[in-house]
């Protein structure tokens, strides 16, 4: 059989979850990186989110996610990724089992203005031993902190990889997505046991 007429194989596809606290960016991450229409399933804030929703630090917005983000992204003719994107809120915690249920890695968002915020995020993928990048986003009135102090304030190791970027900005998304790409075929050739859990952050 000729080489043209062999069949295409079909790229590779993975799951990666977005994950973060409210607000961090998660939504315009896979928004700016989707070559689909993503998916969201935002909601207008009312005002049952008062004292509840932190938003000390986003007075203008108005939308929250309340179940999930999806998008797709092609990284080569080999490998499709599909993002799905956490709700950022305690009272929606109960869905992060089914949308990491399958994934290959995660990215955990930051935001230096709210850096206790993502304390959950961090135990929550460590007691699952789930690979994770922390992509430190960085708005414009955030704090920016050498990132080893960011390291040494989250508590986490030397083997996280811990990067800037900026959720806006389509090459620093695909930079943030290769570097846990990057993370995760290291673990694949070199496997390691699993992240130990200190527990619950104080």
């Amino acid at each position: 059989m000729s080489a043209e007429l062999l069949p295409a194989v079909p790229p590779i596809s993975a799951k990666i979850v977005v994950s973060g606290s409210f607000g961090v960016g998660k939504t315009t991450l896979v928004g700016t990186i989707s070559e689909i229409t993503p998916l969201r399933t935002e909601a207008r804030m009312t005002t049952a989110s008062l004292g509840i929703d932190d938003r000390e630090f986003l007075p203008a917005k108005t939308t929250t996610t309340v179940a999930l983000d999806f998008g797709r992204v092609t990284i080569n003719d080999d490998l499709r990724l599909y993002l799905f994107g956490t709700p950022g809120q305690d009272r929606f915690g109960f869905m992060w089992d089914g949308l990491v249920r399958g994934a290959l890695g995660a990215l955990i968002l930051v935001d230096t203005r709210r850096l206790e915020a993502c304390y959950r995020a961090i135990d929550y993928y460590e007691s699952r031993a789930l690979p994770f990048v922390i992509a430190v986003n960085q708005f414009a009135d955030s704090p920016r902190h050498r990132l080893d102090q960011v390291r040494r304030a989250l508590d986490v190791g030397p083997n996280v990889p811990l990067i800037r970027f900026d959720a806006r900005d389509k090459e620093s998304v695909k930079e943030t997505l290769i570097r846990l790409l990057n993370l995760l075929l290291a673990n694949i050739n070199q496997p390691s046991s699993p992240l130990p859990s200190d527990g619950p952050r104080p």
